[in-house]
């Protein structure tokens, strides 16, 4: 186990209802035969997380009863229907204490991004100030490492289905971007027409 994969947690953001979904958890959509909750936790150990944390959030009853995510820590947001910067704070909230100094978070509903980019940024990972993303073809994107120097900023400014955006944009000088574009495909399950991604 290298220092950084000690030191990094995963964090899986899964609390989405799928609204235009027809109301369908996304943790529950099923990509190579299994649940995209499961299929994200298997990027991160891959890409070398030991400690993974799951926010979950619509029908969560439901999502841990019919997934296996044996060894991850589950979190239950009650409020992620305000959006997904409520399941951010609460993943990081579940963190605190643990001996993690960075998160490296990613999104339930982005299958075609796979352990190649999240070890690429898990690699960048340099200390609790580390701030990185990824990029595609150069245009910032998931998934991010946010060094726990970060976390309580991040946690502020959080709000909506903005996550942490607004937080990285007053901070983009500081953020260490890892090209993505030629190992992953940064495409969202958001709609019906989306789910043709979905194998």
């Amino acid at each position: 186990m290298t220092e950084n994969e000690q030191q990094v947690a995963g964090l899986v953001l899964a609390a989405g209802g799928g609204r235009r979904l027809g109301g369908r958890p996304k943790a529950l959509l099923q990509h190579h035969g299994r649940p995209l909750v499961e299929h994200a936790v298997g990027v991160l150990r891959a890409a070398g997380c030991t400690r993974i944390h799951v926010v979950l959030g619509a029908q969560a009853a439901a999502v841990r009863e019919r997934t296996a995510l044996e060894g991850c820590v589950l979190v239950e947001n009650p409020d992620w229907g305000r959006g997904m910067g409520t399941s951010l704070r609460a993943g990081l909230d579940s963190l605190a204490g643990t001996g993690a100094r960075a998160a490296l978070v990613s999104l339930v509903d982005q299958p075609g991004i796979g352990p190649q980019a999240a070890g690429r940024v898990l690699a960048a990972y340099r200390d609790e100030r580390s701030l990185v993303s990824a990029a595609y073809d150069g245009v910032r994107g998931h998934p991010v490492l946010f060094g726990s120097a970060h976390w309580a900023g991040i946690a502020e400014t959080a709000t909506g289905d903005r996550g942490a955006r607004a937080y990285l944009k007053a901070h983009e000088p500081a953020i260490t971007l890892v090209e993505c574009g030629d190992v992953a495909q940064p495409y969202d399950i958001d709609t019906e027409a989306d789910l043709v991604h979905l194998e």
